[in-house]
């Protein structure tokens, strides 16, 4: 995927990328997608793309249908970035159906913009490698990588580099509550995004 000077660049899912946007200035929050923001800025000073924040904590796939028109498809994305995933596993949304609807919304957003897509898995519900939790994101990861594939999406292997840092770090933390980022998750998040988009 290239990335380019002037583009509109959306990022939907829930509390991981909300981060408190409704409550900052800029509605971008103080997370992984302003640092996102911020790191392009820098590197490419002459370029004016436009950010839009469309988290929203607690929601899940389901939650995401409601208001997809109004917050992805009125937007005309050229790069759009989901991620979603953990409040499904939580709330028990069937892997079917989260599938299921995965699919419709970018069926959708094909049909109706010419958005590039980057699909994210999930990040993790524990810091502890050992403790068995994380595993329970498993099939909700196994989807998202199938219809990344599917639908020539780039994919952010969110899931698999928080396994493999926890499994290095020594005596560091990537969350305040095993599921929320503190600014170190929110980085590894923003670099891992970056690099999965050729831009890093």
């Amino acid at each position: 995927m290239k990335l380019e000077d002037k583009q509109s660049l959306v990022f939907i899912g829930d509390s991981i990328t909300d981060c408190g946007r409704t409550e900052e200035p800029e509605g971008l929050g103080g997370g992984y997608v302003r640092m996102i923001r911020d790191y392009l800025h820098v590197s490419r000073p002459a370029w004016t793309p436009r950010w839009y924040n469309r988290g929203v904590s607690g929601e899940t796939i389901v939650d995401l249908r409601a208001r997809w028109e109004e917050d992805v498809i009125a937007l005309q994305p050229d790069v759009l970035t989901v991620s979603i995933g953990i409040n499904d596993e939580w709330k028990q949304v069937p892997l079917a159906e989260y599938r299921r609807l995965y699919e419709e919304l970018l069926t959708e957003t094909r049909q109706a913009t010419g958005a590039a897509l980057v699909l994210m898995e999930t990040t993790i519900i524990s810091e502890d490698p050992e403790d068995g939790k994380n595993a329970r994101l498993t099939p909700y990861n196994e989807a998202i990588r199938e219809i990344a594939a599917r639908y020539d999406a780039v994919l952010v292997p969110q899931n698999r580099c928080f396994e493999s840092y926890l499994r290095q770090q020594q005596g560091k933390t990537l969350t305040y509550d095993q599921v929320h980022m503190n600014s170190t998750g929110n980085w590894l998040i923003a670099r891992n995004w970056l690099e999965a988009c050729g831009a890093l």
